[in-house]
């Protein structure tokens, strides 16, 4: 017994270093490419098979931990600050014993760049600032959206509540939280395609496109199709929905994602397609899911924080407004047309709404959609419905 202990204790530092290994190979091949971490790590496990399950998580937790709090990690490390060293200073951190330490500058305290810290202050407010970028450390929930095409929320949650800690969504009536993780690709229900992951405030954005079975709609930035997979089954299978986007790549995934959910009545529209000039004037919905700073989705992407700049805001609210004049052209007269973002900044969000309404002559339907990413709470969206006049734009 005695010689079954020390062998077993043996092992560990030698996973200990595995694991370790990995993560500083992640972190320095991480920062010698552009992609979002959240891509770089699928790529990475997808290369790195002897990395099991159990390391992943443990690795991906640590690493997202030091990419949260980088900035007040840098702030206590030993010097010189790299990786090795922010890990070290991770074995014995406590964020919450420092947030009320004046001697460190309140955005370190937060570990937000100074630059960045600074417009949310000025945006929001120093009060409503903070609260921000604590949340934006945190974990963000897990949420699923039930599939109506192919099941219903009460039958699902009655399926995984013996299996999993669940429970349904406060606001999305589609929607489902999970209390952690799971490996959601595996579960038979979402090859079935009776469920997608989707933040509930996302699914409350798909919810403001509300067709009658035979309109068109086009999904005017799709991506990968997420919010048309939650308005789809609201047409009974009727009408048509056309999906576009500048990138093939992530249409390419949206065919896939509506081929299993069973969504027959969309066609996927791509940048060049000549069919584009065809339904000029004709949808009577549009949906603008416009590319945004992504502030209110930023503790599923953290790393991006560091990558942000001031400058970012005005670049995107431009292309914003570009965007929005060119799928209004598709929206027949007296149509609704949705802008949106995942963006907590007026900015990008209030006075754009207030810019397309004067500018197009468009009528909000009804006070604009806000969220606010808080602890436990969903994610941070904004969206607002126009409608065109009859006559006119």
């Amino acid at each position: 017994m005695k010689y079954i202990l020390l062998m077993h204790y043996s092992t560990l530092p030698m996973k200990e270093n595995f694991r370790d290994y990995h993560l500083f190979q992640i972190l320095k091949l991480y920062e010698e490419q552009s992609a979002p971490l959240d891509l770089f790590l699928k790529n990475y496990f997808k290369k790195n098979h002897a990395v099991g399950s159990k390391d992943r998580k443990i690795i991906c937790e640590s690493l997202y931990l030091m990419i949260r709090w980088r900035g007040l990690l840098d702030h206590l490390c030993e010097k010189p600050v790299n990786w090795k060293n922010r890990h070290r200073c991770l074995q014995h951190f406590s964020p919450q014993s420092h947030l009320q330490n004046d001697q460190i500058p309140s955005h370190v305290r937060v570990s937000f760049p100074k630059a960045f810290f600074q417009l949310l202050e000025e945006s929001l407010g120093p009060e409503l600032a903070w609260e921000f970028c604590l949340a934006s450390n945190e974990t963000a929930p897990t949420t699923v959206r039930v599939n109506l095409l192919k099941t219903s929320r009460d039958a699902m949650l009655s399926k995984w509540q013996p299996h999993y800690k669940v429970s349904a969504c406060t606001h999305s009536a589609t929607g489902i939280i999970f209390d952690k993780k799971e490996n959601f690709f595996g579960m038979p229900e979402f090859k079935e395609g009776c469920f997608e992951v989707q933040d509930e405030a996302s699914q409350l954005i798909a919810d403001l496109i509300d067709p009658k079975p035979t309109d068109h709609v086009l999904d005017f930035c799709a991506g990968s199709g997420g919010k048309t997979l939650g308005f789809a089954p609201k047409m009974k299978a009727r009408g048509q929905i056309f999906l576009h986007d500048i990138r093939p790549h992530a249409l390419a995934e949206a065919k896939k994602r509506l081929k299993r959910a069973g969504i027959q009545n969309a066609q996927i529209l791509l940048p060049d397609s000549p069919q584009k000039n065809q339904l000029l004037h004709k949808m009577d919905w549009v949906l603008v899911d416009a590319p945004c700073t992504g502030t209110g989705t930023l503790r599923r992407n953290p790393d991006m924080k560091w990558k942000f700049s001031p400058e970012m805001v005005d670049r995107l609210k431009s292309e914003q407004r570009l965007i929005f004049k060119e799928a209004l052209q598709f929206l027949r007269p007296g149509g609704c047309i949705v802008y949106a973002t995942c963006s907590v900044l007026p900015q990008e969000n209030e006075e754009q709404a207030a810019y397309f309404q004067k500018e197009f002559n468009l009528t909000p339907l009804a006070p604009p959609l806000k969220t606010f990413p808080k602890s436990h709470g969903m994610d941070g969206f904004f969206g607002v419905v126009f409608q065109k006049a009859t006559i006119g734009v």
